[in-house]
């Protein structure tokens, strides 16, 4: 008789996309157990409790709780969507971008310096307007236009007073002037799913900003790049963020490995949440 599988799902809120997983999960008689991951605790010599689950899947809104989670439970062995390798790539944008250099996928340039110093220098090396980002966040917070010295030289100086690790490097972005849009495609596997464009007429086109969501036809260019840029990172569920370039054409922007989808799902009627359930049953079956 076939084993049943038990899957875990990690998370910290239910928002809509995590009561899209569970129905789904509930629809095909998965047996699964919801993980929160404010109230979970490991003990790493006893990895019994948690080899229970045949995979987990990871969709803890805070970067390290659900990166160093991953960490714990591929060291015990347990398959994960996604891994603690791809997780630790796409929550930090600048070891995304190193990997899609390494891989020659086209993205914005970027430039990288560890003092407000050597910032001011490589800001003024580009010219502006350059936007600063921080190596981890979401949802286009702490996000800057520099558009001047003026400005460059406050904002350097603010992030040097905070004073954290996080905000000692300096990710320094061409600005693009972009046609008030963005791409998300969603990339389960080797399949692109689904692409909407992000619209708004504010420079960040995040929805969580306020952007809305269109059907973006997913064109070989679309399709073959974010399976590109997937690849690059280690695959798995993925948002890949592009941007249409004025003059050097489509890039990668960003990806992300917990993405929302609340505004993908409804426009395109495919069932993303579905698609993720049964990725995850194959990695489950896998082992």
């Amino acid at each position: 008789m076939q084993k049943r599988l038990r899957i875990g799902v990690l998370y910290s809120r239910v928002r809509v996309e995590e009561k899209w997983i569970f129905a789904a999960m509930e629809k095909r008689g998965i047996d699964y157990d919801r993980l929160d991951d404010r109230a979970i605790s490991f003990d790493l010599e006893n990895p019994a409790p948690w080899r229970v689950f045949d995979a987990v899947l990871e969709r803890s809104i805070s970067y390290n709780s659900g990166l160093y989670a991953l960490r714990i439970l591929n060291a015990f062995g347990i398959p994960t969507v996604n891994t603690a390798a791809v997780a630790e790539i796409c929550g930090d944008k600048l070891t995304t971008s190193a990997m899609l250099a390494r891989d020659g996928v086209p993205q914005p340039r970027n430039v990288v310096a560890f003092s407000p110093e050597a910032a001011l220098e490589a800001i003024e090396a580009f010219g502006y307007p350059v936007v600063l980002k921080p190596v981890v966040g979401s949802w286009g917070r702490l996000l800057a236009k520099i558009n001047d010295r003026d400005a460059a030289e406050a904002v350097l100086e603010h992030k040097a007073t905070l004073g954290s690790v996080q905000h000692s490097v300096f990710y320094i972005q061409e600005y693009i002037n972009k046609p008030g849009r963005d791409i998300r495609a969603i990339v389960v596997g080797e399949r692109v799913l689904t692409a909407i464009y992000r619209k708004s007429e504010h420079w960040i086109t995040n929805t969580a900003r306020g952007g809305e969501g269109e059907i973006c036809p997913i064109t070989p260019e679309i399709e073959d790049l974010c399976l590109k840029a997937a690849a690059a990172v280690g695959g798995g569920v993925l948002a890949v963020d592009l941007v249409e370039h004025p003059e050097k054409g489509m890039m990668v922007n960003e990806i992300n490995h917990t993405m929302e989808f609340h505004t993908a799902q409804p426009i395109s009627g495919i069932d993303i949440a579905g698609e993720i359930v049964e990725y995850v049953m194959e990695a489950a079956k896998r082992v």
